[in-house]
């Protein structure tokens, strides 16, 4: 995965145009245990290292992926402070998230009070789009990275009213491989799989699938053309995502598109009760 290949490593990335560099540090607890992590710019974070104990040797993709855990960890107490319902959108690239967001944004206008953050390696043009909604949009260009992470998400935030809020939209980079291991806090993970990816998508890739919280069979109305078999794509599903609820939809001709809006303010409701 992603911390094997090399794309975890920490670099500059933007935020609306604004540099944010990271950079990687150790902490060595009381125990002794060093943790690595990135941080991006946080002129508050005041660094105490602990020298009373001898250099070790350490796996950073561990720590890599322990530290944005904690940073993950302190977005969901702040999302669930706020009763902020959060969705995580991954896919691989081309499979509609941005179009699927884009109707899901105008058809939520007026029940849900919803704001984007967008993550690509380069360009805005996703976030441009998103923006013709009206619903506030934050770009988060990665730069090298494959993912979104974290930390990323907590500097963006800083962008938006999150008080202002019903839900919290992040659309991650399109891949299946790495976003899979990177938790950013949020309340619930969609992936989605268009048809004209094939129907073995989710046993090609079984981490992602197998951490959703939501699947969405997207482009339904390109079923025929695509050859798609639809059946054999639901139990795939099943088979690699078995808690998932599946939702199959057309963004372009909206069949589908309320029952996932439901779905939504649904998801919203109950998160209000609970809390």
């Amino acid at each position: 995965m992603c911390q094997e290949c090399g794309c975890s490593k920490p670099g500059p990335y933007t935020i609306d145009g604004k540099p944010v560099k990271a950079s990687t540090h150790t902490h060595a607890l009381p125990d002794g245990t060093v943790i690595s992590h990135a941080h991006g710019r946080d002129p508050g974070h005041d660094h105490h290292h602990d020298h009373s104990h001898p250099h070790q040797i350490l796996d950073l993709n561990t720590g890599i992926l322990g530290g944005n855990d904690r940073v993950a960890e302190r977005n969901r107490d702040a999302f669930e402070a706020l009763n902020l319902l959060t969705l995580n959108v991954v896919s691989s690239p081309g499979a509609g998230k941005t179009t699927l967001l884009t109707r899901t944004l105008n058809e939520l206008k007026g029940r849900l009070r919803c704001a984007v953050i967008v993550g690509d390696l380069a360009t805005d043009n996703d976030a441009a789009r998103l923006r013709t909604t009206g619903a506030p949009v934050v770009q988060i260009a990665t730069g090298t990275l494959c993912h979104l992470e974290a930390g990323m998400v907590a500097e963006a935030m800083k962008e938006l009213d999150l008080r202002a809020l019903d839900a919290l939209i992040i659309e991650n980079v399109g891949n299946l491989v790495c976003p899979a291991s990177f938790d950013l806090g949020e309340a619930l993970r969609v992936v989605l799989h268009s048809v004209t990816e094939g129907e073995d998508k989710p046993l090609k890739y079984p981490p992602m699938f197998h951490s959703a919280d939501v699947v969405i069979v997207t482009k339904t109305d390109m079923t025929a053309a695509a050859g798609f078999d639809r059946e054999l794509a639901l139990k795939n599903i099943r088979q690699a995502a078995p808690r998932a609820k599946v939702f199959e939809l057309s963004s372009r001709s909206g069949d589908g598109v309320q029952a996932w809006c439901d779905y939504l303010i649904a998801q919203k409701a109950a998160a209000k009760t609970s809390h």
